[in-house]
């Protein structure tokens, strides 16, 4: 057992126990020199019979986790392996169970589970969407927290797995009973993300009616049993959720999730004013091909649904965006691409507003963008095959975007060439960029292939003859675009730093293809020259962001000095010329 007060590697200080299970205890720590606390989970060789399978298991958790980011998961952040014990340095979940809710408060409030139970659907569909799905396989009200602000964290990973397409049924029986679906028991087939529907339909059940499903009298019986006052929209819905046959269950946790955004469409009295609507259009319809009125009619309102959800989602995170709740904003936007996948505005916030907000690309960011638009649902092709396919504006636009991100933005360089793949894909939307944008992304492809040949960023060892002269003239045609909307300034910023970055870099070959120095100041004179007038309207109305305005400053520090010494330069060449004249 740790020592309330002692050390853990050198920089975690155990502040007091939080908590303790059959085989584990969790302490609060500190790391007192990043200032921030941790969750350390102990589990002793001594404190299980079993250790070794015990630790395998909580090795497959930790390596789960490293892979996720998603604001209703714990992040790992450190993996301690010591002699006879094995400690897990994890995210601090401040909050309670919602086991221990239920305990203290019985069932819970119909509107608080609905939106628990739209978290945990969020976050059960970034699961199965990874690349490899994995089916978490333990939902209960125990492996819940309830943080203070009214969100919830999803713990405790031990039962979870990767889907594996060739497998036919599970090999192991995991969950919890009165919790867990049929086919987690064993030669009943593979589990799947249905399985993990199933589960959270069980655990509403349980918050909502305060009744155990894993106790007396081990059923769920339709929730208005309980109780008549509650919705019979959701009543149908944990009904669905808990089928023992996979394919009657919702088939994806997107569908779950727009049914429960709709369930109060699903009440009784709604359903009978449906009814009578629909009645009254046949009866209006009596004279039309009924078939062919009844599907088109239904796909309208069907539609109609799906962009008004598409369209909430949008509002809300541009709402989050605006109050700088950029996590908020995050979830949003990818709600809305879940939902309707052929639709690019949510991408093109995603990433404008939410990813480069900060004017940085991480390789985290990277990673996340990239999941979103290979994911799949139910079969079908990607989402960003899907957008391609509906939305071609808004697909060459987004693949412009990516490229610029990957170019300007990201963390280190080599993102330039990640940036090509996308510049080269952005140039085959001529027609659907407007003309500087398919400018820039047509040149861009060329300096990212220019600069993989020429070693700037080195590609596979293969060297190239380039002509620098074709360089400077394209480099030379981004800086002529115009960069003066309050939407371009960033990036205006970023491409003339480029510019100094690529001459400063290849200054003598310029030079030796026949490019002078005075040729080179000139143009270093209309750079200065255009970074001052966003400079002069910076001031006036505060649009760029703290890392740009800095960029800023700093690209106008570095524009002079390089100027001087161009200057220097070509006066010290007129000197040396005159001199020549004299003495012939």
């Amino acid at each position: 057992m740790l020592e309330i007060g002692s050390i853990v590697d050198g920089k975690y200080k155990v502040l007091n126990k939080i908590g303790q299970g059959g085989m584990s205890i969790v302490y609060l720590a500190m790391n007192e020199r990043a200032n921030k606390q941790w969750a350390i989970k102990e589990i002793r060789k001594d404190g299980v019979s079993n250790y070794e399978v015990v630790k395998q298991g909580l090795i497959v958790e930790t390596d789960l986790l490293k892979k996720l980011n998603h604001p209703h998961l714990p992040s790992i952040i450190d993996v301690i392996d010591g002699d006879g014990t094995f400690l897990i340095v994890m995210d601090y979940i401040e909050g309670n169970p919602l086991s221990k809710v239920l305990k203290h408060k019985g069932a819970q409030e119909q509107d608080d589970v609905v939106e628990w139970a739209k978290q945990l659907c969020d976050v059960l569909g970034y699961l199965h969407s990874r690349e490899k799905p994995i089916v978490y396989r333990d939902m209960k009200p125990s492996n819940v927290m309830l943080k203070p602000d009214g969100t919830v964290t999803l713990i405790d990973f031990g039962t979870a797995r990767e889907y594996k397409t060739a497998s036919l049924e599970d090999t192991t029986c995991l969950g919890t009973q009165g919790y867990a679906a049929p086919e987690q028991f064993g030669g009943q087939g593979q589990t799947d993300g249905r399985t993990d529907i199933y589960c959270l339909g069980a655990t509403m059940y349980h918050l909502i009616t305060g009744h155990n499903p894993a106790e007396p009298p081990y059923e769920m019986y339709p929730i208005r049993q309980w109780n008549p006052q509650l919705s019979s929209g959701l009543e149908e819905i944990i009904i669905k959720c808990t089928q023992k046959n996979p394919n009657d269950r919702y088939q994806s946790c997107a569908e779950l999730m727009y049914a429960l955004e709709h369930y109060k469409d699903l009440e009784n009295e709604s359903k009978k004013i449906y009814t009578r609507k629909w009645r009254l259009f046949l009866a209006s319809a009596i004279m039309c091909i009924l078939t062919l009125i009844c599907t088109v009619g239904f796909k309208i309102m069907m539609n109609n649904e799906i962009q008004s959800t598409y369209d909430s989602y949008l509002e809300k995170g541009i709402d989050a965006i605006n109050g700088s709740r950029i996590d908020e904003a995050f979830e949003d936007f990818q709600n809305a691409i879940e939902i309707a996948p052929e639709n690019g505005e949510a991408y093109i916030r995603l990433l404008g507003d939410a990813i480069l907000g900060d004017d940085i690309f991480t390789s985290s960011e990277s990673q996340i963008i990239v999941e979103i638009l290979e994911s799949t649902e139910s079969g079908r092709e990607t989402f960003i095959s899907r957008l391609k396919e509906k939305d071609k504006k808004n697909y060459y636009l987004l693949m412009y975007n990516l490229g610029n991100a990957y170019y300007y933005y990201y963390e280190d360089s080599s993102g330039k060439n990640k940036a090509g793949e996308y510049y080269k894909k952005a140039a085959e939307g001529e027609g659907y960029l407007d003309k500087q944008q398919f400018t820039r992304a047509s040149t861009l492809y060329k300096i990212c292939e220019y600069q993989n040949d020429i070693g700037i960023v080195p590609r596979d060892g293969i060297t190239k003859t380039v002509k620098y002269t074709q360089l400077w003239e394209d480099i030379n045609k981004l800086v002529d675009t115009d960069y003066e909307s309050v939407a371009d300034r960033t990036l205006a910023v970023k491409v003339y730093a480029s510019f100094n970055d690529m001459v400063t870099v290849n200054k003598n070959k310029l030079n030796q293809e026949g490019i002078s120095d005075s040729d080179i100041l000139s143009r270093y004179l209309v750079v200065k020259e255009k970074a001052e007038k966003i400079y002069e309207l910076e001031l006036n109305d505060q649009t760029l962001p703290e890392v740009s305005k800095e960029n800023l400053d700093n690209l106008l520090e570095s524009l002079d000095f390089w100027i001087g010494q161009l200057e220097n330069s070509v006066n010290k060449g007129i000197t040396e010329n005159n001199n020549d004249d004299k003495e012939e």
